[in-house]
């Protein structure tokens, strides 16, 4: 494991919370600054679950102003601060440190400019995904990025992310629809990043820091690319009677050239959680695996299209193709697909999720190994990913309650991301790094590549007080930082 020299915040512990807490009042206001450890508990963790921590104070600022001012106080006292937007990660970036403030982004939530003509929105980092598709869809665009948590997750937790969604196959995950930003470093410096206008001149600073999960700063201003609603628009639902049948289905669909919007397998114990819960109706619970294909584009294509994919499907053995055009119809076909995770509490007491990239070629095989190891570890792993971009998302399913069940949890996982490497994958394609998985990157990168991304990390935050410990790998495991929440019983310090 590479050892980096990594510079540290102030490790003595001897903040004077009080007086820090009135100087945050004094910029953000006395109400907007949390403070008391029943207050904070609402923060100690994000979608990660399995770790938490309180933070020693929250700061809810509502302005870039207000988040520099803030800034400058971490700097002065070398206080580690985390920022978080909705706090629906899955990978534990916005988890909070011990003594570190967390900044959350939940009141900076206006829509500030909406320009159709040159295609692009600026908005704050509070907004909700899928406000920014509401708000310009009465004039025939929309916002592409659509995670499956779009109607709570927000814009400046995609950026720290680079989030994806089921359409990111034909359009991108957030990087792709980022232009630019307004940031605040970690020294409380403003910065403007990119510009206004695709392939600006100069550094690609904007592609370093979409995806920097918080460590180089926090944006407060962001200049988002909107798309032109399509002409047509249909929704394929194919069934078939083994999930490799219908991994080979999307290998073959690409493979003839066609790039449909989305393409998602659920498995039958996805389909069957889904429907107990969201009562979709639509989906056959019989059905080793479902694929829901998205084609869009001039109606004449996607018509062309469409059969040409059904022809696809039927070669590899499905067992019924059926298509919806209209809008509510497509809209409860893909409900029941974003409501997968949430749909698992129906069917263990916890979940854990991996976010692991592999080639298309590759989904049958990886597919047949996911269940070996399903079988070795004695857990159940459901799955339902972005079968068009080889993003999967295997839900191992447990009970926290059992001792020594997480450790156990966590090693599958860790082995399902070794085995997407090994296949010439990645260990994420769109929930980050954060706490979780930061020990597996040494998977991928040589002890150079891990050295340089410090290096451009020291440039943006030489005092290590951004999200420090996550990402990067160090001499200790996976969860660094964190406290696991075995029995949710963990100290808690009052300090007011």
């Amino acid at each position: 494991m590479l050892s980096l020299a990594l510079p540290t915040p102030n490790q003595n512990h001897s903040f004077n919370w009080q007086a820090i807490a009135q100087e945050f009042a004094a910029i953000v206001g006395d109400r907007y600054v949390v403070r008391t450890r029943e207050e904070l508990i609402a923060y100690e963790c994000d979608g990660l679950t399995s770790y938490r921590q309180q933070p020693a104070l929250v700061v809810l600022p509502s302005s870039t102003q207000e988040v520099s001012e803030v800034l400058k106080i971490c700097d002065r006292e070398r206080i580690a601060f985390v920022a978080r937007g909705s706090g629906t990660g899955l990978s534990g970036g916005a988890l909070p440190l011990l003594d570190s403030v967390l900044i959350v982004t939940s009141r900076m939530k206006k829509i500030l400019d909406v320009d159709f003509e040159n295609q692009r929105v600026v908005v704050q980092p509070g907004v909700i995904n899928n406000w920014v598709t509401q708000a310009v869809s009465g004039a025939g665009f929309y916002y592409a990025p659509d995670p499956s948590s779009q109607i709570i997750c927000s814009i400046g937790g995609n950026v720290a992310e680079n989030s994806g969604g089921v359409h990111c196959l034909k359009y991108g995950v957030t990087t792709n629809h980022v232009l630019g930003a307004k940031i605040v470093l970690p020294n409380g410096d403003i910065k403007d990043i990119g510009s206004k206008i695709p392939e600006s001149p100069g550094y690609d600073l904007t592609g370093i820091f979409v995806g920097s999960e918080g460590t180089l700063g926090i944006a407060t201003e962001i200049t988002l690319k909107i798309l032109k609603s399509a002409e047509s628009i249909q929704v394929l639902l194919a069934d078939f009677e083994t999930v490799e049948a219908a991994g080979s289905t999307v290998s073959d669909v690409i493979s003839a050239g066609l790039i449909p919007g989305g393409m998602e397998i659920m498995d039958n114990m996805s389909i069957n959680a889904v429907e107990d819960t969201v009562a979709a109706n639509c989906y056959p619970r019989d059905a080793a695996a479902i694929l829901l294909i998205e084609v869009d584009g001039l109606a004449i294509e996607v018509a062309e299209s469409v059969k040409r994919i059904e022809e696809i499907c039927y070669r590899n053995g499905a067992r019924q193709v059926s298509s919806a055009t209209d809008p509510e119809q497509r809209l409860r076909l893909w409900k029941g697909r974003k409501a997968a995770f949430a749909a698992m509490g129906r069917m263990s007491p916890d979940y854990y999720v991996q976010d692991g990239v592999i080639p298309r070629t590759k989904l049958t095989y990886v597919l047949q190994e996911i269940e070996k190891l399903s079988e070795k570890y004695g857990y159940p792993v459901a799955n339902v990913f972005h079968a068009g971009d080889g993003n999967l998302h295997p839900l191992i399913l447990y009970n926290n309650a059992v001792d020594g069940a997480l450790e156990i949890v966590e090693e599958l996982g860790g082995e399902i991301l070794k085995l997407c490497v090994r296949v010439g994958g990645s260990i994420s394609g769109e929930h980050g790094i954060g706490a979780d998985k930061k020990c597996y990157m040494s998977e991928m990168f040589s002890e150079s590549d891990l050295e340089t991304m410090q290096w451009v990390r020291d440039v943006f935050d030489p005092h290590a007080i951004a999200n420090p410990t996550k990402i990067l790998p160090t001499p200790r495991t996976c969860g660094e930082g964190a406290k696991p929440n075995h029995d949710a019983k963990y100290k808690l310090v009052d300090r007011f």
